[in-house]
């Protein structure tokens, strides 16, 4: 098992920055997000929007991973829930992949909150743990897949920036 974890901070207030992130996919940052399907939504009594989601992606293994992993298989499907609650400004999204489980299991934590010094600033903690299972380089393997996955946070945090910007742009 490997635990990632990161902090960014973005120079927009909390409810800009969550509105992007939820209009995060599709984005030229992660062309590997081919598919993005709302399961359901709803408001909860107190108010909170609650969000279930399926993303199809392409992972783009590489061959030498994927022959140890024994699959020629690079589509997976991830299971992702969030809740926005505006009164505490507080987001929290959880996802975790839902193919290939026998053989890896990636579990994300992403919860964006108002900076606590400047309140034009959004916080974003992240941390994700990676299981890959029944292989013999299972060590190496999380540990790249780590690297992976701090890359596409770095994706993703220059994605919400462009739809930030764009989303600007449009109404200016």
């Amino acid at each position: 098992m490997r635990i990632w974890s990161s902090e960014h901070v973005f120079s927009h207030p909390w409810d800009t920055v969550i509105k992007a992130a939820m209009r995060k996919y599709p984005n030229p940052m992660n062309p590997c997000v081919v598919g993005v399907d709302v399961v359901d939504r709803n408001l909860d009594s107190q108010g909170r929007l609650h969000s279930q989601r399926l993303l199809c992606t392409e992972w783009g293994l590489p061959s030498l991973v994927r022959a140890i992993l024994g699959t020629s298989r690079t589509l997976t499907y991830i299971k992702e829930h969030s809740v926005v609650d505006p009164v505490e400004k507080k987001m929290v999204l959880c996802s975790t992949n839902i193919s290939l489980t026998n053989l890896v299991s990636v579990d994300e934590r992403l919860v964006y909150t108002p900076h606590p010094e400047n309140p034009e600033q959004t916080v974003l903690t992240q941390e994700a743990i990676i299981t890959v299972k029944g292989v013999s380089l299972s060590s190496y393997l999380e540990g790249l897949m780590a690297s992976t996955i701090s890359s596409n946070a770095r994706k993703g945090w220059d994605a919400i920036e462009w739809i930030i910007q764009n989303s600007e742009s449009t109404v200016s």
